[in-house]
């Protein structure tokens, strides 16, 4: 009798991602809802996805279809990418949310073809719950007529809306201007699988002290780490140019990830022995490589830096972080001098200063783990259950 009582919750989302296949195995696990995941890019069922920032088609090797019912659309999209609105079109995915019958959606997103059709489709005949992380943190002062139409389209659409989980303060305050009211948005935190990058056993220390000493790094010298993609977005340069500037001896500066400006970093590095490119490293090393810094920096001067998981990483590795004032999670996660410091985005001498800073104070593990475990995905699993 209990079962026949159970929500049904169909999720819409484009493909696979290693930050969302941990909620939908907890809802699952918990069993306070039916939960069935639509993928609309169907393309990706054979497990690896071409990324356009590394260039490169690459596989995660941590699983991400265990442990949930799903279903993967066919995209009939001549190009098919999550990289524009006509990238994901799906012919049937309506009739198949249908033959699921459920009682609300969740949809990330609205920036696909399909997104959209299933928003308007639903709207007024199922509870639609939204995901999304954008901000206005991006947005320039003054009017124009863009912005003007945008408002507009952006109004309209959020209509379509019952209830949209907020990832943050930027989040909340992005969809407060667009018409959603207070009642509509419930709090569920950004978050990744913090557990995954916990060392209770003090193994990913070890591995880390061992690829430091490989990579001829003493025990005396302060690394600071960036890991992400090398794309203009999260201004990889801006890091290069101020570490260059700083007078400080026995300092590191790691870049981990591939991307567009990879040729022009190394250049700009040139000999420089401090700098060290590790390349693309997949999930399994990541709990590693956070544990090679000192101090993990988040330039990134946008625009679409809606928030930046890399940092809930950082932080559930135990190291302090260094993030720009355009990073979606900034005023959430980072409390200065506490767990990291804040800089000003695209501003060289404001980073300089902050790592010359940051190379002097000393973190406490309590400090930086009093904020990242309010951050975990069973209080997104909460909100979700909350909002069916």
């Amino acid at each position: 009798m209990e079962m026949q009582q159970k929500k049904r919750l169909a999720i819409v989302t484009s493909h696979p991602i290693q930050y969302n296949a941990p909620l939908f195995r907890m809802l699952t696990e918990r069993g306070k809802l039916d939960v069935k995941v639509f993928y609309t890019w169907g393309q990706t069922e054979q497990g690896f996805v071409y990324d356009p920032d590394f260039k490169a088609a690459f596989t995660w090797d941590i699983p991400l279809l265990e442990g949930y019912e799903k279903e993967f659309v066919e995209n009939i999209s001549k190009h098919p990418t999550a990289g524009s609105f006509n990238g994901i079109d799906n012919k049937d995915l309506i009739e198949r949310i249908d033959r699921y019958a459920p009682d609300a959606l969740l949809v990330f997103g609205w920036s696909f073809k399909s997104h959209l059709r299933v928003l308007r489709h639903y709207s007024g005949r199922k509870k639609i719950i939204f995901r999304g992380d954008s901000n206005l943190l991006d947005e320039a002062e003054g009017f124009s007529v863009k912005k003007i139409l945008r408002t507009v389209f952006l109004t309209w659409l959020y209509r379509h809306v019952d209830i949209a989980l907020y990832t943050g303060a930027a989040n909340k305050a992005y969809y407060l201007k667009y018409g959603l009211k207070e009642h509509q948005l419930l709090y569920a935190a950004h978050a990744v699988e913090n557990e995954r990058f916990y060392d209770e056993d003090g193994r990913y220390e070890q591995a880390a002290v061992q690829w430091r000493a490989q990579l001829g790094i003493g025990t005396d010298e302060k690394v600071f780490l960036f890991a992400g993609k090398l794309e203009p977005k999260k201004d990889p340069l801006l890091l290069l140019e101020a570490f260059q500037q700083l007078d400080q001896e026995k300092i590191r500066l790691i870049f981990v990830g591939k991307g567009v400006l990879e040729d022009a970093l190394q250049q700009k590095a040139g000999n420089d022995p401090r700098i060290l490119f590790l390349g693309f490293q997949n999930q399994q090393q990541m709990p590693v490589v956070y544990r090679l810094a000192t101090v993990f920096v988040l330039p990134s001067k946008g625009p679409g830096e809606t928030w930046g998981l890399s940092v809930n990483e950082a932080l559930a590795c135990d190291r302090p972080v260094l993030v720009s004032n355009k990073c979606g999670c900034a005023v959430d996660l980072v409390v200065p001098g506490e767990n990291g410091l804040i800089f000003e985005a695209g501003n060289r001498g404001s980073l300089k200063t902050s790592m010359h800073t940051i190379h002097n104070m000393q973190f406490s593990v309590s400090s930086i783990r009093s904020v990242v475990h309010r951050f975990c995905i069973q209080s997104i699993a909460e909100s979700l259950e909350e909002a069916v």
